[in-house]
């Protein structure tokens, strides 16, 4: 069984910096690649970051390239969010998510359904 656990939420203002972590166990955490998603109340949770097992690739959705960067500890099993540049359209709660396979492809990491574990989440909140 895998648990992951998100630290890192609050209010930030808009044009800030946050930085998310997601603390994961009970697995061989450096062979899965991981991602980051949100979701807004009443919207489809989606995909913002992905990282590979090796933090050779990543991956980011249109809206958060060049603002957010994901990476990856893998001696401390833990998987990061750097949020810059946050805008208002940032809000919401953000969840870690592990693969538990080793094959999969660069546009099945951007789906929900492609994640076999998932946080409780952490809300990000951007005032203007």
């Amino acid at each position: 069984q895998v648990q992951l656990i998100e630290s890192g939420g609050g209010l930030v203002q808009a044009g800030g910096s946050r930085r998310l972590s997601c603390a994961a166990s009970g697995r061989t955490f450096s062979s899965y690649a991981m991602g980051w998603f949100r979701q807004v109340l009443g919207k489809e949770r989606e995909f913002v970051a992905a990282i590979s097992p090796r933090a050779g690739n990543t991956y980011y959705a249109d809206s958060v390239k060049g603002r957010f960067t994901i990476s990856r500890d893998n001696a401390k099993i833990t998987v990061y969010l750097q949020m810059n540049s946050v805008k208002p359209e940032d809000t919401a709660v953000y969840y870690c998510a592990l693969v538990a396979t080793t094959r999969i492809t660069t546009q099945a990491l951007k789906t929900v359904r492609a994640y076999d574990y998932w946080g409780q989440g952490t809300q990000v909140t951007v005032s203007s």
